[in-house]
């Protein structure tokens, strides 16, 4: 079945195995495309764009997502949590008369939110992170559980005393890493698993002391792919200066320059079985999958962080034993059948068209509630009444769907409208794998945001800092510094310094934001291009890389492979298929 998204105007295929999956989920097929439903789902998430605001219970100030413009209640975590409240206070009955996305609105803006969507009762020391769970002593780590003593990062999972990494599980005393797992004191480094003592490096496996090289397994003592004994690389190491941010600028472009006259395996992942996508790990029959882990008959699904993902559709973020859920975002630990809903946890079940829905179990079109059953709107209701009224609204929704300024049509079996996103776009995930400027933005009837300007003024230059962290002054948290790149004010808390100090690495000249946006810059976004591999025989195409060994499927003659990849083809670095990279790695 081919249909043409509502959004991008795009055609898209509807494959039998979807139309299964539809069928068992009581859904019907969507009218957006995959990319679209992310992009949509993704505009009701703002991770990292926090603000100061009053709790609308206890009066204290704290951190939130909500600008203080927005129209939202918001409870700190301790008071959203807590017994102060009950979410059927705020319960309406719903009015057929009226469209069903409206009166969720009005729902919406009138229960109060949480300033963090976090487990709040797991975090200790922990009020500056977001879409987090079971961290302690964390500061601005964003879509992470079970972390300590780490800052600045985001999607990590089981990681301990590190800083400014993205995608990361099962680490320790790592720093400006994407993509590294199960490693120890990883720095400035891609796509490293099991390694320790590894310096500037990429697609490294099972190695240990060493220095800015490039698809190597079970290495010691090597600097740019060049063998060394113990002696030589000490001494070398020494030389290198990683104190000194003059050095570590230098060698950040010199590993780069390395790295791509290496092949690149045309996926990130290992341990699959029928797998594609991106980023995918110990997965079985996991389609256009990104940035997921232990996936098992899923499609379509982002940012699955925490084991196990079974029969899914349209999933954006979490995981931890998730199964049928289908075009939801934020949804963990044992939920099962959870549909077009952001945020549902802690073994919710049965829940539709839902917000903040947790340990809850039958419910429909409800915001900011726990501990629940069949409820509607916020107000509860027998079974059968409940399994009426959904009916009727359900039928309500598909005689008189949502249209929006756009004419883009919501009716059951489509995620909510972008106009009820609680974010507007720049503030939102969607920001980062689908930017847009503020003219395209309100082109496509999306709202954008205004930041004002940050009334913290610099104290100091980065041209004042010192050079090495070993000159670094303990008042240097202090100060308030002008980030090198957008000029906006931050700056180092003593915890960081602390990690700086241990690690042996310079103050950062830039603040978290840019920092992160560097990082994302060489995580692939979530598109995928048919390819060739790029082996023609003993070189590559481009005759920059020259095998190491003989590829006994194609031998002499340009490899026949073909894949999907989100490397496109204006890519500069060489990309192999999954035999002849692993010809030159093993």
């Amino acid at each position: 079945m081919q249909k043409q998204c509502q959004n991008c105007k795009q055609y898209f295929q509807i494959e039998p195995d979807d139309l299964n999956f539809y069928k068992k989920m009581e859904a019907p097929p969507p009218t957006f495309c995959w990319l679209c439903r992310y992009q949509r789902r993704l505009m009701f998430l703002n991770e990292r764009t926090l603000y100061k605001r009053a709790c609308g219970l206890c009066g204290k100030d704290m951190v939130t997502i909500f600008s203080p413009d927005k129209p939202h209640t918001v409870y700190c975590g301790p008071c959203w949590y807590s017994d102060k409240w009950d979410p059927m206070d705020y319960g309406m009955e719903y009015d057929s008369t009226k469209n069903f996305f409206v009166q969720f609105k009005e729902l919406l803006e009138k229960t109060p939110c949480m300033a963090l969507t976090n487990d709040t009762p797991t975090l200790v020391n922990s009020d500056y992170v977001n879409h987090a769970g079971s961290a302690k002593n964390c500061y601005l780590v964003f879509s992470s559980d079970l972390c300590e003593n780490v800052l600045y990062s985001k999607i990590v999972v089981n990681v301990k005393d590190s800083m400014d990494i993205v995608i990361s599980g099962e680490s320790e005393l790592c720093y400006q890493n994407v993509n590294v797992g199960k490693s120890s004191r990883v720095l400035f480094s891609l796509d490293c698993q099991s390694c320790h003592d590894v310096y500037f490096s990429k697609g490294l496996a099972g190695c240990s002391n060493c220095f800015g090289c490039a698809n190597l397994r079970g290495k010691r003592y090597c600097v740019w792919n060049v063998q060394y004994s113990k002696e030589e690389y000490e001494k070398k190491m020494r030389e290198f200066r990683l104190d000194s941010y003059e050095k570590v600028q230098k060698l950040k472009k010199q590993a780069i320059e390395h790295w791509m006259k290496f092949p690149q395996k045309y996926m990130h992942g290992f341990q699959n079985t029928n797998a594609t996508g991106d980023y995918v790990y110990f997965s079985k029959n996991a389609q256009n999958c990104y940035q997921a882990r232990h996936l098992e008959d899923c499609k379509f699904c982002q940012n699955i962080s925490m084991s196990p993902a079974k029969d899914c559709y349209d999933i954006t973020e979490w995981g931890n034993g998730i199964e049928l859920c289908y075009d939801t975002i934020t949804t963990g630990e044992g939920t099962n059948n959870i549909k077009f809903c952001f945020g549902a946890w802690k073994s919710a079940r049965n829940v539709e068209y839902s917000m903040c829905a947790i340990t809850s179990k039958n419910i429909f079109g409800c915001a900011n509630i726990r501990n629940k059953e069949y409820c509607v709107l916020n107000k509860r209701y027998e079974k059968e009444e409940y399994e009426a009224l959904r009916k009727q609204i359900i039928e309500d929704m598909n005689k008189r769907p949502y249209i929006d300024e756009k004419e883009r049509v919501f009716a059951y079996g489509e995620f909510f409208p972008y106009d009820l996103a609680p974010c507007d776009y720049n503030e939102s995930g969607a920001q980062d794998h689908f930017p847009l400027n503020k003219e395209e933005v309100l082109k496509k009837g999306w709202r954008w945001h205004e930041a004002e300007p940050s009334k913290h003024k610099p104290t100091i230059q980065i041209y004042e800092l010192p050079d090495s962290i070993k000159d670094a002054r303990e008042d240097i948290v202090k100060e308030i510094i002008a980030c090198g790149e957008c000029q906006k004010p931050f700056k180092i808390i003593q915890q960081e310094l602390g990690l700086l100090r241990r690690l042996n690495v310079p103050l950062p000249r830039k603040c978290f934001e840019c920092r992160y946006q560097d990082l994302n810059k060489r995580v692939n976004k979530p598109q995928l291009f048919q390819r060739q591999c790029e082996c023609a025989g003993s070189h590559d195409k481009k005759r920059i890389y020259k095998n190491t060994a003989t590829h006994i499927h194609h031998g002499e003659e340009h490899c026949p492979n073909e894949f999907q990849t989100t490397y496109s083809s204006d890519r500069l670095e060489i990309i192999y298929c999954e035999t002849c990279y692993q010809a030159e790695v093993a």
